[in-house]
């Protein structure tokens, strides 16, 4: 019998917890009643949950919203939010926003806050109206389909420098990861032994890439559940 598997030890929720209590708060949009909402900047502070400074907005019917910040503002500028004004950090519906128009922070589906794009550095691209929706070029160069009166913020998020420094020894990356809650480093299931993971010990060394299948059934306890869970295909489309 041999050690628990990473996922077991996670599951019992004793180790490596998402120090939740450190955020400053949701990220999120204010509550939008139909008509222009307009703000002012109030900070533009960090945080330990986040890889992009966050700016703290205060809008004239007294709601305070923490969202990224973009590149270029700064404390103490004026935002609106459902106006049809496209400047630098204001907040928009995508149907209002011309073509080629570089946004973050984009809603999944209209009133959720924003959940696409929210890394520093990064911004999608309004691509235009196809079909009932609105076409968005995400960073990864895919292509999404939204409800055109999803929220979005005009601009690139801040810190694109972040990751042009190298950690350079492995304890930076590990309290960097630790402070996510996130457990560093990760050892390969191929690289253990045959008693600590299903993968280990003389099994093919190839095995989960691409010449043996690692697909199991979702219904499967969770030592053996590992690998591809439920996969539909598994590689390279022809």
């Amino acid at each position: 019998m041999g050690k628990r598997l990473r996922q077991q030890r996670r599951g019992k929720g004793s180790i490596h917890k998402t120090p939740s209590h450190r955020s400053l708060g949701k990220l999120s949009y204010p509550s939008y009643q139909g008509e222009a909402l307009y703000g002012r900047i109030l900070d533009i502070t960090t945080s330990r949950m986040h890889n992009g400074p966050l700016m703290v907005v205060e809008y004239d019917n007294g709601d305070l919203s923490l969202t990224p910040a973009p590149f270029g503002v700064r404390v103490g500028q004026n935002i609106s939010m459902g106006d049809t004004n496209p400047g630098n950090g204001n907040i928009m519906k995508i149907k209002d926003m011309p073509t080629g128009t570089l946004v973050f922070n984009l809603e999944r589906v209209p009133g959720d806050g924003g959940k696409y794009v929210r890394t520093s550095g990064t911004a999608a691209q309004v691509l235009g109206r196809e079909g009932k929706g609105i076409a968005i070029k995400l960073p990864s160069k895919k292509k999404l389909i939204l409800n055109e009166n999803c929220f979005a913020t005009i601009g690139t998020i801040a810190g694109a420098g972040r990751t042009n420094k190298p950690f350079v020894r492995a304890g930076n990356k590990f309290y960097a990861m630790k402070a996510r809650g996130l457990k560093y480093p990760k050892v390969r299931g191929r690289a253990m032994n045959a008693v600590d993971h299903p993968h280990g010990g003389t099994r093919p060394k190839q095995m989960g890439m691409g010449k043996y299948s690692t697909t199991v059934p979702r219904n499967l306890p969770p030592g053996k559940k590992v690998g591809h869970i439920a996969a539909r295909r598994t590689g390279k489309k022809k």
